[in-house]
């Protein structure tokens, strides 16, 4: 069964490669043998511990010099390259003793896999546990704290990520190594993700449509799925969370088996939220919210190939906050609304609501020739969105499926010199079978050829990357000529050539420094092109423009890093140029007594950056502060400001690590003060909103009680109960603030 099973997935029988072994020892100066230290060959995506006795194996290798990283929690990391030609080979390495706390994570977003240190490109990588221990309720909202991550939201259910001042179909989103297509046009259309089975995310701040395509114009979220158990063991894990401002809960459990060749993984969720609490102790009608996710993956991989198949389903049933925009409404308050609705504790959605669900197919395969290497990845994804109105009967009805690929070979060295060469493309229909549309019934296909290359010597690294594509979109025709709801039939193509060029040097041992330019393109979307109709979450008149044209950016970034022992150092700056920028703009017009935007398009720019610290002095090294200051600026051509442009931030963390003791480790408290300046810079039909400031404080450890051990974790977050306005909260314009104080308690147990 095993072997038909190959067989079908990849006909591996033309592949075929010695069997190679690296293993070794890891001591320490003192010749001391170092447990648990992470050995990593990224290219391969290959992984492994060392035991007790400081010993490490890795098999099924193929013929190839390959880099190898050790990395350990209280030791310097150590980068090199092994030349594995022969069954067996030995490599010990001695670590240095550090106390920064600082591990160099490998990139998986960029098309050469390397670590931080070795990219061209500055990429923002966080674990998801790290987003969890800053408490936050959704996946969304972890993002958000990323230095640049901003999010679109609505109440707690719907967040849209905001990477520099672009949002919508602006940012890509990357999962289980293929692109999640979910209807993200729309505004309340949330992300489709949550954190169950993700192990990390990885945030492209800036065109990235050389590798990616149209829609990567500003920027990718790249999220990694949970990494397969280490050869031969068995884990399983079981957590549980407790939200009090939504007197919410999140479940979930997990089991991974591997042995040398097979690897399996299975993971589920189960979310519940009621509507939140303000401050002011009311509840926010129909904010609730409950999903279910469930993962599934099955690896294969010898010293040929590697393959894995992927499986996740997604069902989300989520209220939607009826807005209200006339005066007689606006008077009535949130407390009067809740003499209606008295059930605030319910996680049942009332109407309107949305129910989401979202599947996504992949299969992720590496096959190892003799000096080079090829991927392919192939992706199916269908995204089923209904809406409810007044009836059990969905008033819109919204199916699609997407079937994308990926083919990339990496060419032999030449040297130091490493290419490759791409193609990738995208199938895409859209089907509607509700009484309402937002969009019409479409296809799209994508098609599009790469080519980049990486050149490294001494302490620098050179990257340059070119790209075509061309992407036809032909929609349907829809109701009659003249009248509200009718979608003129369209068939446009939009083509595009990028390129990008990047450099990366360290001018000393603690100075590095990484220069980038690249362009981006995005086609626009079939909103932008079709509409002719009110719009119910904003309350407008949107008529498309069949005449629109590509958008098509180039930006600039400079990345400048200090990194010592104990003090740490960056600065982030980007100036970002969008020809044909698309934007509603009101007309003057109004339909029965309804505002009426149009789409169009002028030139814009966004610039700004982010700068930070993080300090654990010497010889106090379990204390840590961070901060971070972030700012962009978005404006037209004519001076305007562009709309969604997030407020100006400033974040600290004062984070204490506490000594492992006999029954605790890993043990930290930690205080967050994150400052919100005021955002006056607004398009014309946003307002200004002030200044507000964060407590947060959150106490996690990892208690061992005999053979029995788990980790428990507290989070409060805005402590004092705040009443503020985020900026992108859709719920601003109604007068209704973002969630009052939230305490979480979670537990996760490891079997």
């Amino acid at each position: 069964m095993k072997k038909f099973f190959l067989s079908l997935l990849l006909g591996i029988s033309a592949f075929v490669s010695a069997q190679n072994t690296l293993k070794g020892t890891v001591i320490d100066i003192n010749n001391t043998k170092i447990a648990g230290v992470n050995v990593i060959l990224p290219e391969l995506h290959k992984e492994t511990k060392t035991n007790n006795e400081g010993q490490y194996i890795l098999n099924n290798l193929p013929n190839g010099t390959f880099v190898v990283v050790f990395s350990s929690d209280n030791f310097d990391m150590l980068t090199t390259k092994v030349t594995l030609n022969q069954k067996e080979t030995i490599f010990d390495t001695t670590l240095l003793e550090n106390h920064s706390h600082h591990l160099e994570d490998v990139i998986v977003s960029t098309a050469f896999n390397k670590t931080q240190k070795q990219n061209v490109m500055k990429v923002e990588h966080s674990s998801i546990k790290a987003l969890q221990q800053k408490g936050a309720t959704t996946l969304i909202e972890g993002l958000a704290t990323i230095p640049g991550v901003s999010q679109v939201s609505t109440g707690t259910s719907i967040g849209k990520p905001v990477i520099r001042g672009l949002s919508g179909n602006r940012v890509l989103v990357y999962t289980q190594g293929v692109r999640l297509e979910n209807q993200q046009f729309g505004e309340e259309h949330g992300l489709g993700l949550n954190d169950n089975a993700i192990e990390s995310v990885e945030v492209i701040k800036g065109p990235a449509s050389l590798l990616y395509g149209s829609d990567a114009l500003g920027g990718v979220l790249y999220f990694n799925p949970e990494k397969f158990a280490n050869a031969n063991t068995h884990i399983g894990n079981f957590k549980q969370k407790y939200f009090s401002n939504t007197q919410g809960s999140s479940t979930s459990f997990g089991f991974k088996s591997s042995d040398e060749n097979w690897k399996f993984l299975f993971g589920g969720s189960h979310i519940l939220h009621a509507d939140y609490q303000l401050p002011s102790k009311d509840r926010v009608l129909n904010t609730r919210f409950n999903e279910t996710d469930a993962k599934l993956a099955l690896g294969y991989s010898n010293s040929s190939f590697s393959t894995t198949f992927r499986y996740n389903i997604n069902y989300l049933n989520l209220g939607l906050h009826e807005h209200h925009h006339d005066d007689e409404h606006a008077e009535e308050s949130e407390e009067e609304h809740n003499e209606e609705h008295e059930d605030h504790i319910s996680t049942t959605p009332e109407n309107p609501k949305q129910r989401v669900l979202g599947q996504i197919l992949s299969l992720n395969n590496v096959f190892y020739l003799k000096n080079s290497k090829i991927e392919a990845n192939i992706g199916f994804i269908t995204n089923k969105r209904k809406e409810f109105e007044e009836s059990s009967i969905a008033s819109l009805n919204m199916n699609l499926q997407t079937l994308n690929y990926d083919l990339k070979y990496h060419l032999p060295k030449l040297g130091k010199l490493e290419t490759i060469f791409g193609v990738q493309g995208m199938n895409q229909t859209n089907k509607n079978s509700g009484v309402e549309l937002l969009i019409p019934d479409a296809k799209t296909n994508d098609l599009g050829v790469l080519v980049t290359s990486m050149y490294q010597w001494d302490k620098n690294t050179f990257q340059v990357g070119f790209r075509y594509d061309t992407r036809h979109i032909k929609s349907e025709a829809f109701g009659s000529e003249g009248e509200e709801k009718f979608f003129q039939a369209i068939d446009k193509k939009f083509n595009s050539f990028n390129a990008s060029l990047g450099y990366k040097t360290n001018f000393t041992e603690k100075i590095e420094a990484r220069f980038n330019v690249a362009s981006g393109f995005r086609a626009p979307n079939l909103a932008e092109l079709t509409s002719n109709g009110i719009h119910h979450g904003n309350n407008r008149y949107e008529i498309g423009n069949a005449e629109l044209k590509n958008e098509q950016n180039i930006q600039g970034d400079l990345n400048l890093e200090y990194n010592d022992t104990h003090f740490e150092f960056f600065v982030n700056g980007f100036y970002n140029h969008i020809a044909n920028y698309i934007y509603v703009s009101p007309t003057g017009n109004s339909i029965d007594d309804i505002n009426v935007f149009e789409y169009t398009q002028s030139n814009a720019r966004l610039y700004g950056g982010e700068v930070g610290i993080h300090l654990h002095p010497h010889p106090i090294d379990w204390l840590h502060f961070t901060s971070s200051f972030e700012s962009v600026i978005g404006q037209k051509d004519n001076g305007d400001s562009l709309p969604l442009i997030p407020a100006n931030r400033i974040n600290n963390l004062l984070k204490v690590n506490f000594k492992d003791g006999k029954v605790n480790k890993d043990t930290f408290i930690a205080c967050g003060v994150n400052t919100t300046l005021p955002q006056n810079r607004i398009s014309e039909f946003e307002t200004s909103t002030g200044d507000y400031t964060l407590v947060n404080l959150a106490l996690g450890s990892e208690i061992k009680i005999g053979k029995f051990k788990f980790e428990a974790s507290i989070n409060a977050n805005n402590i004092f109960d705040k009443a503020y306005f985020s900026h992108l909260s859709r719920l601003k314009s109604e007068g209704i603030y973002n969630m009052g104080r939230n305490i979480i308690f979670g537990l996760n147990f490891n079997i």
